[in-house]
């Protein structure tokens, strides 16, 4: 993917390092976005480690302006081709009813909102170029219910929506727009969903994770990695024929 250039929001921990580390092992030159540049130091450290190209840039998908002043940003690298949007909040874990709108309204601003400003800043590049990969990171709680974050599963049941629609959209212009499923994946975010499980259930955090891994056929949580290497997947001219898919990496936690 040599000379093609990626852009990946929330590219500073978890997910969005790995894909923007796996993305640049494939050739890209790689924008990495957070709202803080500070804390894309290691990202784009590994990255030049490796010999890649890495561009820090502040975004906050929530603000079209900032977007907007990113996008204007990336372009400086080239020919944009790949945009992951991956950029996201957890949201409140509490019954529905006590819920506060702003709560609400912060999560969805984020997790849905976000993607939507973000896909649209670049939708006239890729078609200029003819070509390019839209990829939305969704969840498997965009599949199936989980108990007291109905904001972030509205959220990510939304992007499949918004994924499939611009599938259709942009079809024709040879852009192919799909989401990523990931299931629990290792490491402090879910860390801190077990925590906020367990105190919602009024359960062990033990069961908590139990929850999880008992639901997998394999036993286990996903790894950044195995998300990361779906989405260079995705990116890539092998998946020329996918387009409008969720893309489940959760261990076979969800199958459908």
């Amino acid at each position: 993917m040599s000379g093609r250039v990626a852009v990946v929001t929330g590219g500073n921990r978890g997910i969005g390092r790995a894909v923007a580390v796996a993305l640049a092992a494939d050739g890209f030159a790689v924008t990495v976005t957070a709202r803080d540049t500070a804390t894309l130091t290691d990202t784009v450290a590994e990255i030049e480690r490796a010999g890649g190209v890495a561009l820090p840039l502040p975004c906050d998908v929530r603000d079209e302006g900032s977007v907007a002043a990113m996008a204007q940003a990336a372009r400086g690298l080239g020919q944009i081709h790949t945009v992951v949007a991956n950029a996201g909040v957890a949201g409140p874990t509490a019954p529905v009813q006590e819920i506060a709108l702003a709560d609400w309204r912060d999560c969805l601003a984020t997790d849905l909102d976000g993607v939507f400003l973000t896909f649209r800043a670049f939708v006239t590049d890729l078609i200029d170029a003819g070509a390019g990969s839209l990829i939305a990171m969704s969840s498997m709680t965009g599949k199936r219910p989980l108990h007291g974050r109905t904001p972030y599963a509205a959220a990510k049941m939304g992007l499949i929506g918004l994924v499939r629609s611009l599938a259709l959209e942009l079809g024709p212009h040879r852009i192919r727009v799909n989401a990523v499923c990931p299931g629990a994946v290792a490491g402090r975010r879910i860390d801190d969903v077990i925590r906020r499980q367990a105190a919602a259930r009024g359960i062990s955090e033990e069961q908590a994770l139990a929850a999880f891994t008992e639901a997998s056929p394999l036993g286990r949580l996903v790894e950044a990695e195995e998300v990361a290497a779906a989405c260079a997947y995705l990116a890539s001219d092998a998946a020329a024929s996918i387009t409008g898919e969720d893309l489940n990496v959760t261990a076979g936690v969800v199958m459908y």
